[in-house]
């Protein structure tokens, strides 16, 4: 499960670093170079400040986007004759899903939901944060947030309403920079470009450091060095996050760019692969745990195969009983993996394989709740359970 949450980690952050190349290009740097500055950055920023830099920069990351995405809901608009004159300019094909991409659409947005908190980078950002309380007014304001990314795609029809083309070797991924050239001045395209390379570089810092932080537990401290103190795992664990941005590196230089999108999703194939032995694991015991893995390597193999197949596209078209329906490639591995899982347990428990015993005990656990007595506001000050 370790190798596959940093597996899937490499590409999703390889995204950022598309997302910070794109930015510099927009501003005149040209060739290869936006790519070195970016995971030279990167790289900077995770190996010397850790988790603290991008949990300090992250209200100056928010603030800066919140203020370019409403300026440039307010402005771009006014200037392109307002979201009637420009959703009239964008092809109808554009703003509505054809019935043959119902299904598709449907098992991304659930295939997506599912895999978001498999993703290492989720809980590493839970498990740093100070008390509950911060979690919970995270919580509160993630609505917020994600009301943003509905304005973020507004920016493409805008795009497209402004006549930007898609030019090569960036394709679609240069719409927004080149939107901004050609809509503000050269003082706030600079303050926006900003926002968008920051916004890249927190979440690229915090997965890379996700990924790392699975390899020294799960991998190099539990079968290579279970001894080891903790200062010689954050050596290791920051050699670690050096390779996994590395990896991320290799998927843009060995694929091409325009498919800087898919390969996220790419990383979704494989991360909810590891639903049915994480999470489902919590709430039942019947599965075995070499059926689980049988599941997890059939589920790989088959996701692996049907985004290859679509060049690395997000959707795969199964041919059922005559009807093609399109459906998300890692919700259809998913199927096959807890298919697999599922019948192979009978089978290994009639060939005498044993399921694997819980080793979890009561000490393990702590209250959720506060001690019986102790108001919740005050439980917030108090240290954590033992």
């Amino acid at each position: 499960m370790a190798v596959t949450g940093i597996l899937a980690t490499m590409p999703y952050t390889a995204l950022q670093l598309v997302g910070i190349q794109v930015v510099l290009a927009g501003m005149g740097i040209q060739g290869d170079v936006p790519l070195i500055i970016a995971f030279v950055i990167l790289a900077a920023y995770t190996y010397f400040s850790g988790l603290r830099a991008p949990a300090l920069i992250a209200l100056v990351k928010d603030t800066l986007i919140y203020i370019t995405i409403v300026v440039a809901i307010i402005v771009i608009p006014t200037k392109l004759g307002g979201f009637g004159h420009i959703f009239a300019t964008v092809p109808p094909a554009r703003l509505l899903l054809a019935p043959a991409q119902y299904s598709a659409y449907a098992t991304l947005a659930l295939g997506s939901a599912l895999a978001l908190f498999m993703y290492p980078h989720s809980i590493t950002a839970v498990l740093s944060s100070r008390s509950r309380q911060v979690i919970r007014r995270n919580a509160a304001l993630l609505p917020a947030y994600t009301f943003l990314l509905g304005l973020i795609a507004l920016l493409g029809y805008m795009a497209l309403a402004a006549g930007v083309q898609a030019t090569p070797p960036y394709g679609a991924q240069f719409a927004v920079p080149a939107l901004f050239n050609l809509m503000f001045p050269s003082w706030f395209v600079g303050f926006a470009f900003t926002a968008i390379a920051i916004g890249a570089l927190v979440p690229a810092s915090i997965m890379s450091i996700a990924a790392a932080n699975l390899f020294t537990r799960n991998i190099y401290r539990e079968y290579l060095r279970p001894n080891i103190s903790d200062r010689h795992e954050a050596n290791v664990a920051k050699l670690a996050s050096l390779l996994v941005k590395a990896g991320a590196l290799g998927f843009i230089v060995f694929l091409p760019t325009q498919y800087a999108i898919n390969l996220q999703l790419l990383g979704g194939v494989w991360i909810i692969q590891t639903l049915p032995a994480i999470v489902i694991g919590l709430y039942t015991r019947w599965f075995n745990r070499w059926a689980l893995l049988l599941g997890w390597a059939a589920g790989m193999i088959a996701g692996t195969l049907m985004a290859v197949s679509v060049g690395f596209g997000s959707t795969f078209t199964l041919p059922l009983d005559g009807t093609a329906i399109a459906g998300y490639s890692a919700f259809y591995a998913l199927i096959v993996n807890l298919v697999v899982a599922a019948v192979a347990t009978p089978l290994l428990r009639a060939a005498g394989v044993r399921d694997g015993a819980d080793e979890t005990r009561a000490a393990d656990y702590t209250e959720v709740g506060p001690p019986p007595g102790v108001p919740l506001s005050e439980a917030e000050e108090l240290p954590p359970a033992a």
